[in-house]
């Protein structure tokens, strides 16, 4: 006995700080590729929580949609804790919420401190939802203005017509549609695929993105037409929350606010960075657009715009006013 006994007691003795550990290690999404905005902000933010709670807290970082998860299935991914933290697309979540398609609005910011500005005014709205669905809304993760990349140069309504051209969200193909396009809706993971079946021969995404997934090997024109700055969001699970100490829960909160305002300092720089290297892999960029085609665009959304005000009710409307106030001060 004298021999089982303190074996008995290193196993159950074992099991304490075993249990502990494992609920301090979390499981972080992202459908994105390791070198995109989002993963390293994302990255940034696991450094931050890890310098805040001196390593107590492991969060693991699975980029690529490595879990089996695209952003469409991150919502309730999160709200049932199948993973801890989820960098989602705001647009993917608008059949929850149509508040979450607020950042996609086409030609609302016309830049990011517009985009920032109209971010810091709906926050709110986007805490209530994730509250409301056991989640904790931790940063937001801004694109650059998207654009449209394709096999030839979009600058024209003729150029556009009937363009098989992928879009990330509702707001996306209401708008391509009325300006005369064909739009399919397509999650991130499936955009190489349908371009390298020809299924699709357009994408309105950022350089960025385009960038990150090595577009050029499939398209070599990019039209900037800044369309919106369109965000992801970080979002926690409530409970997995919750099991963190008081002083663990502030470290979080902590590296999200330090996240929050290095996201929207880094989308400001990366446009140069990025069309430097759309140049050195020899895609035509075109910013310099004709006015009848961005009066086509811009009109084309305006159903968009009707919609959401629409779906959104007094909510909407009290963002959009609030916006429009801190424009013109």
């Amino acid at each position: 006995m004298r021999k089982i006994i303190p074996a008995i007691a290193l196993i159950l003795g074992g099991m304490q700080p075993v249990a502990a550990t494992a609920a301090q290690n979390m499981d972080f999404s992202n459908e994105y590729n390791a070198s995109s905005i989002h993963a390293e902000g994302d990255s940034y933010f696991i450094e931050q929580v890890n310098e805040l709670t001196n390593g107590e807290v492991n969060i693991t970082l699975h980029t690529g949609g490595a879990l089996g998860f695209k952003s469409a299935d991150h919502f309730y991914a999160v709200a049932d804790n199948a993973i801890q933290i989820a960098d989602t697309l705001a647009g993917t979540m608008g059949g929850i919420d149509p508040i979450f398609l607020l950042s996609s609005l086409p030609f609302l910011a016309d830049n990011e401190d517009e985009a920032e500005q109209l971010y810091r005014i709906a926050r709110p709205y986007y805490e209530k939802v994730f509250a409301d669905n056991d989640q904790v809304l931790l940063y937001a993760s801004p694109w650059p203005a998207s654009g449209i990349w394709a096999k030839k140069e979009v600058a024209s309504a003729d150029q556009l017509a009937q363009l098989k051209i992928r879009t990330y969200d509702k707001n996306g193909t209401l708008t391509l549609k009325e300006a005369g396009a064909s739009p399919v809706k397509l999650s991130w993971a499936d955009v190489v695929p349908q371009l390298s079946t020809g299924g699709i021969e357009a994408v309105l995404t950022s350089a960025e993105a385009g960038a990150s997934a090595s577009f050029w090997e499939h398209l070599n024109h990019y039209s900037a037409i800044q369309y919106a700055i369109p965000l992801n969001m970080v979002h926690m699970n409530k409970d997995a929350f919750d099991s963190l100490d008081e002083s663990q829960q502030q470290a979080i909160l902590e590296a999200a606010k330090r996240t929050d305002e290095h996201n929207w300092q880094e989308v400001r720089s990366r446009v140069v960075s990025n069309y430097e290297e759309l140049n050195a892999n020899g895609v035509a960029i075109k910013t310099e657009l004709p006015t009848d085609f961005t009066e086509l665009l811009t009109s084309a959304a305006k159903p968009a715009l009707a919609e959401w005000l629409e779906s959104t009710g007094e909510d909407g409307q009290e963002i959009l006013t609030q916006f429009e106030q801190a424009s013109n001060p």
